[in-house]
């Protein structure tokens, strides 16, 4: 059984931080994530602060989540130990089976595992083309794959921009999708379009929804194209 000494004070250190800036977190849908044994959420990614708002997302489940992360994230002397001390899961790409094997050992022994399909953040704001990893470990493990979408942390802190770690009032929305339940039958392939649609689905109903909107053309580059922003096109028509 993991023993979690670090993670809780970050968590409360970040909820610490979010209150100081006055964060509007709305969460929707988190009795998704099931209570008790495994699951792979999969979330959309904008921000380098994802993985905590999907965090947040287990919290009424009261469940920690490992997420996988590249590991340049684990070799950082700052991010490093915390990463570690969390029992996150460094994905090395020269060596990738050995990061699935431990996401799968896991998930089999009744962990959430947190992925981020896309592999790399969306600079268009939109979602890319996904990755089937996700659907792997859930196919492989039988557990569910919950998808989510994350939207509005990019305006703190995203790829390509300055951070803004003190900006106050800035809404983040949170949205977890019904589970899907892949099997060793299904196709890899067609899970993960499936998974995609979903996550697009529900980036397009937080964006859509969103309480704010830039507050001028200087502003306008959080938003994505196809809602008149001035984020990249997207190589991929997004959905939702």
């Amino acid at each position: 059984m993991t023993v979690d000494v670090v993670y809780p004070p970050v968590i409360a250190a970040a909820r610490i931080m979010f209150r100081v800036l006055d964060l509007r977190i709305r969460l929707d849908g988190g009795q998704h994530i099931p209570r008790e044994g495994g699951a792979v959420l999969a979330s959309n990614h904008v921000s380098y602060l994802d993985f905590i708002f999907c965090g947040l997302a287990a919290r009424p489940s009261k469940r920690l989540v490992r997420f996988m992360a590249k590991q340049s994230v684990f070799d950082n002397r700052v991010s490093g130990p915390l990463m570690r001390g969390m029992h996150h899961i460094p994905v090395d790409r020269d060596f990738g089976l050995g990061s699935y094997k431990t996401a799968l050992e896991r998930l089999k022994a009744g962990e959430v595992v947190g992925v981020f399909p896309e592999a790399t953040i969306s600079e268009s704001f939109t979602v890319k083309e996904t990755k089937s990893g996700a659907a792997r470990l859930a196919a492989a493990a039988g557990v569910p794959l919950v998808p989510m979408a994350v939207w509005g942390g990019q305006r703190l802190w995203t790829k390509g921009r300055p951070r803004t770690l003190t900006r106050r009032h800035v809404p983040v929305t949170i949205l977890v999708g019904e589970p899907m339940h892949p099997t060793r039958r299904d196709g890899h392939q067609a899970v993960s379009d499936e998974l995609r649609q979903r996550i697009s689905a529900l980036v397009g109903r937080a964006q859509r929804e969103y309480p704010d909107a830039p507050a001028g053309p200087d502003d306008a580059w959080w938003q994505p194209a196809y809602l008149g922003g001035d984020a990249p096109e997207p190589t991929t028509t997004p959905h939702g």
